[in-house]
């Protein structure tokens, strides 16, 4: 079952909006079939691992990290295809929560003489797709915030200097969360001050690299129009997320340039209506959101409690200075019981600086937890 959560991971950002699923035949201790789905659309890695094996699947016992899917999508039923190849036993890692299959796919191999055990590695696979999970429990992407600070909290400096408070090893790191995202979400703050493409900067032997789409969030259309973040030259898409106070001759021009704009509603401050963006991001099947500031926008977010991962840079330096920005903006917490916690902390050193992950407790489906 490593095996296979390993090879799920291989398609880390490909597969949306379907999970990564990895799959190993095992025929009398020895591997006769591997496979995993690389992007929606393709075969399904119970497929693949069954191609591999041809005739040594029958009597093999099948790991897989998901649920074998028992409905007609975009690809045939795995639950046919290994009751036909004849496999004896199938240990899935976990039920599969798309209401499409939730068991059903168990229930049909059982039902056929296929003894099935479910919730080796579970937490594991449960872990590797938490997006999946929570797109299909409360129809919302997963987000991500992700910034880069000095030890005492600051993102830049009193005129506004923030290139670069991080090293090269954790802004590459950066990018690979980038290369494992649906969308990218910035605020029109940052896009002023910092002119970003927001683009996925990799060398990758096996693959290009994967640009999100960049997600602008501007309720009133301050963003220029020649912002690189709208160059239609750039890989990937941009779209533009505002209100109906949006400025008009900002959207012709970047209709004009090919740039979609969602037109939201607005919250009680007439600021873009969080919620209803991730709400729109999830309808559009985005699994994993990476929201990359600035400080107004992961304060919102947090404050929305719409962040469940956050992965924190953390610089060997000390910026000081009571108007220099901090990283996540206003309100913040009233009291400390009204604080963001976290749980299940991940730390490593990457150059000269500290990157610490953790999960937002609460956010998450009990399930997923």
């Amino acid at each position: 079952m490593q095996r296979a959560l390993h090879l799920a991971a291989l398609a880390c950002g490909r597969t949306s909006p379907n999970p990564m699923v990895g799959a190993v035949l095992v025929q009398a201790g020895e591997v006769v079939g591997e496979g995993w789905h690389s992007h929606a659309g393709a075969p399904h890695a119970e497929a693949l691992a069954l191609a591999a094996a041809g005739t040594r699947a029958q009597g093999a016992a099948l790991y897989v990290t998901l649920e074998p899917c028992a409905h007609h999508g975009r690809t045939p039923p795995c639950t046919d295809a290994l009751i036909a190849a004849g496999v004896r036993t199938v240990y899935a890692a976990v039920a599969d929560p798309n209401p499409l299959v939730n068991g059903r796919g168990i229930a049909m191999l059982r039902a056929a003489g296929i003894a099935t055990h479910i919730g080796l590695c579970e937490k594991e696979a449960r872990q590797l797709n938490q997006p999946f999970f929570k797109l299909m429990t409360q129809q919302l992407p997963y987000l991500t915030a992700k910034f880069a600070a000095s030890l005492d909290g600051k993102i830049a400096t009193r005129n506004g200097n923030s290139q670069w408070i991080t090293g090269a090893a954790a802004r590459a790191y950066g990018h690979k969360l980038r290369d494992c995202a649906d969308a990218i979400l910035v605020g029109a703050g940052t896009v002023i001050a910092d002119d970003p493409q927001l683009t996925t900067r990799l060398e990758l032997q096996d693959r290009e690299p994967k640009h999100p789409l960049r997600v602008i969030v501007d309720s009133r259309g301050r963003v220029p129009a020649t912002a690189r973040v709208f160059d239609s030259a750039l890989p990937g898409k941009a779209v533009l997320a505002t209100t109906q106070s949006m400025n008009p001759s900002l959207q012709a021009a970047l209709t004009a340039k090919g740039v979609e704009t969602w037109t939201l509603p607005a919250d009680a401050h007439g600021r873009v209506h969080l919620p209803s963006l991730m709400g729109e991001l999830g309808r559009r099947e985005h699994l994993n959101v990476l929201a990359e500031g600035g400080a107004q926008l992961l304060g919102a977010l947090f404050d929305d409690k719409l962040v469940d991962h956050v992965c924190v840079f953390l610089a060997p330096m000390v910026i000081g200075g009571s108007s220099a920005p901090s990283a996540v903006g206003d309100p913040g917490a009233l009291t400390l019981h009204d604080a963001v916690r976290l749980s299940a902390l991940q730390v490593q050193t990457l150059g000269a600086d500290l990157c610490i992950e953790a999960d937002v407790i609460g956010n998450l489906p009990a399930e997923t937890k």
